[in-house]
């Protein structure tokens, strides 16, 4: 090979004496352009407290303080409830008594009867949140999808009927659900069918009007491809939009089952009989004698009843947070 032929591989009319000089070039072009070669680190500023505070410090000092406000209460039950003498007498010093008597009066008590009143009340919420959730759906896609005559009139009849408190209604739902027991005893006073819809018309207002704001983020050319491959209301409802709006339904459910384990007036007016009554009632007749209340047992009671919640609630955290905010632009 001649020193002036070109080698393979490198670029066109480059030679063997020009192979060290095109080396070295493009060395000094990848450095100027910003290649491998390495770089002077910056310096690092000093940590300054007070200028991380004014930043973020003060927004962790916050949460902390609000965390602990939270966690001070449910602190508070669960040492009351390991307090095996049944009394608040010294449960401010926490955690000094610790015992789990409490659960095993409360579990055992034959005149207690706790496991009744759990199941009715998993019953009656389980119910109340599996039927709010489809009446309200069925309520908010007719409001959001199709045009009719009161459709606006109805919008607004929802929301300015929550303003009022259910607690004003409840001498009406008494007489009311009184007089159908005359006709209807399945469904009237001391049933939990009563109870159910006395919940179900008390929720489905403001759920109605939650749930709408969600469905109308749903794209309605979604709704017009589904008619133009044949497919009517019921169809496009129940195997479209439904899973599509997943998450409001979650945040609608979940509501609807904490608002009926924790609903006490209502529950309390309706409910006659001791074996049909409800944990919220129940619990109550724990503590409403002034002689002796156990409030030990008491607080083993709502600790057990909070479990439910707290299941309900991690098993649809993922859709929580976008049912709750997904529809607030609308």
């Amino acid at each position: 090979m001649s020193a002036q032929q070109p080698v393979p591989g490198t670029p066109t009319g480059l030679v063997v004496g020009e192979i060290d000089e095109f080396a070295d070039a493009s060395t000094r072009a990848s450095t100027s352009v910003g290649g491998s070669a390495p770089r002077t680190p910056m310096p690092r500023k000093p940590f300054q407290f007070g200028r991380w505070f004014r930043a973020t410090g003060w927004r962790h000092i916050v949460g902390v303080v609000m965390v602990l406000f939270s966690l001070f209460p449910i602190v508070f039950v669960i040492s009351s409830a390991l307090n095996p003498q049944g009394t608040l007498t010294g449960s401010n010093a926490l955690f000094s008594k610790i015992g789990i008597d409490s659960f095993v009066r409360i579990l055992t008590d034959p005149k207690v009867p706790f496991l009744t009143w759990f199941g009715n009340t998993l019953m009656i919420a389980g119910i109340t949140a599996v039927a709010t959730v489809f009446l309200g759906a069925l309520a908010a896609y007719s409001f959001s999808r199709m045009r009719f005559t009161g459709r606006r009139f109805g919008l607004i009849s929802i929301v300015v009927v929550q303003m009022f408190p259910q607690l004003l209604a409840v001498v009406a739902i008494f007489l009311l659900m009184s007089a159908i027991g005359d006709w209807f005893p399945a469904i009237g006073l001391n049933t939990h069918v009563g109870l159910i819809m006395v919940y179900l018309g008390g929720a489905l207002g403001v759920n109605t009007y939650l749930m709408y704001g969600f469905f109308n983020t749903v794209p309605a050319s979604i709704d017009e491809a589904a008619k133009l491959d044949g497919a009517g209301h019921a169809r496009i409802f129940f195997t479209i939009i439904l899973r599509l709006v997943a998450p409001i339904l979650s945040v609608v459910a979940l509501l609807s089952f904490i608002a009926s384990v924790n609903e006490f007036v209502v529950a309390s007016v309706l409910l006659i009989d001791t074996e049909q009554q409800t944990l919220a009632v129940g619990l109550t007749k724990l503590v409403s004698n002034p002689r002796y209340a156990d409030w030990s047992a008491f607080s083993a009671g709502a600790v057990i009843a909070a479990l439910p919640v707290v299941a309900l609630f991690l098993f649809l955290q993922k859709y929580i947070v976008g049912g709750l905010t997904a529809g607030a632009v609308k």
